[in-house]
């Protein structure tokens, strides 16, 4: 599957990762930025996205580049939760697949748990071969390169 090209105008995440929007950032860098949920689902919900336009996780391949920015998304929203909820015990991490997710660009829920109220919990729930949510270990597994065979 390919990208699109070029960030879309009309992608409201694409309009937050290029800083022409109001919404502030709590991480930026070359490659991904991320930002409070406005619609929250738990005690702290984070998005994190990267700033090339990827429509969904279903465009993601098992290359070094993906694995890569993926892991790098996780690494970060891990970071600024424990920074800004060091007290929860549980986080979760993942993704909404097609045709469940609500934005077409993806971006990576970082969830500070309880979910508030208690019924959000199944937007955030694996429906397995039917999709749903993904978990970002999950789908780490599903991109992960293949090792090259020993020579």
């Amino acid at each position: 599957m390919t990208r699109a090209p070029s960030p879309s105008s009309s992608c409201i995440f694409c309009q937050i990762a290029r800083s022409s929007t109001s919404t502030t950032l709590l991480h930026s860098d070359d490659k991904i930025v991320a930002f409070q949920d406005i619609n929250p689902s738990a005690f702290r919900h984070y998005l994190v996205i990267p700033i090339e336009h990827i429509p969904t996780v279903k465009n993601l391949q098992r290359r070094p580049e993906d694995y890569s920015l993926v892991s790098h998304m996780l690494d970060v929203g891990q970071s600024l939760l424990r920074r800004d909820a060091p007290n929860s015990k549980h986080y979760r991490f993942g993704f909404h697949q097609p045709p469940f997710n609500s934005v077409n660009h993806l971006h990576l829920h970082c969830l500070a748990l309880p979910f508030m109220p208690s019924w959000k919990s199944l937007k955030y729930t694996s429906l397995g071969p039917l999709g749903g949510f993904i978990e970002a270990e999950k789908l780490l597994e599903k991109i992960k390169p293949l090792s090259p065979l020993p020579s």
